[in-house]
């Protein structure tokens, strides 16, 4: 789905004119999200004050914006930026088929791996390094001093049999 940043809406006079709830039966939402909505700049105010406010065309359509967008799965601070004139996100190359990437794989505990791919994240050795330093430094503190006492912080990074770099991080069992 391609997003195109909204800066003008529709040139034509803005003739229509709804009640609040008219305008949520026309945009199938909620009284309280269309609130929401214009309290926190997603959708401008209204012509007018409380009961007597109307709202317009572009308001139907800056709605139908929104909902097309959340239902895709596009946060609302996102879609603030789309309606406000943010270029659209610039969607990811494909990799071709039969391509190759050398990754590395980041095991930090059970059930815990982090692929990274270096060429694709634009990393040097040196900063894969320094984030596989970081992210096992913030594992240990997220984890507990308990787990740390009894881990060996090791980031060494292991060719596989293909040259694939992977990383390990390996426990301490050692028998005191």
């Amino acid at each position: 789905m391609t997003f195109s940043p909204i800066t003008e809406f529709s040139d034509a006079p803005d003739t229509a004119s709804y009640a609040l709830t008219e305008l949520c039966v026309l945009a199938d939402l909620p009284i309280r999200t269309v609130r929401y909505y214009v309290q926190n700049g997603l959708v401008d105010r209204p012509e007018g004050e409380t009961r007597a406010a109307r709202y317009g065309a572009k308001h139907l359509e800056q709605l139908l914006l929104i909902k097309k967008w959340t239902a895709s799965g596009v946060s609302l601070e996102r879609i603030r930026e789309l309606l406000h004139g943010a270029p659209p996100p610039i969607p990811p190359r494909t990799r071709p088929v039969g391509s190759v990437s050398v990754c590395s794989h980041l095991t930090v505990a059970d059930g815990i791996e982090v692929v990274i791919d270096p060429g694709r994240a634009g990393l040097s050795p040196e900063q894969v390094r320094q984030f596989i330093q970081g992210a096992m430094q913030l594992f240990g503190q997220i984890s507990g001093a308990a787990e740390c006492s009894d881990t060996t912080q090791r980031a060494d990074v292991f060719p596989d049999n293909a040259g694939t770099p992977r990383t390990s991080r390996t426990r301490d069992h050692g028998n005191d």
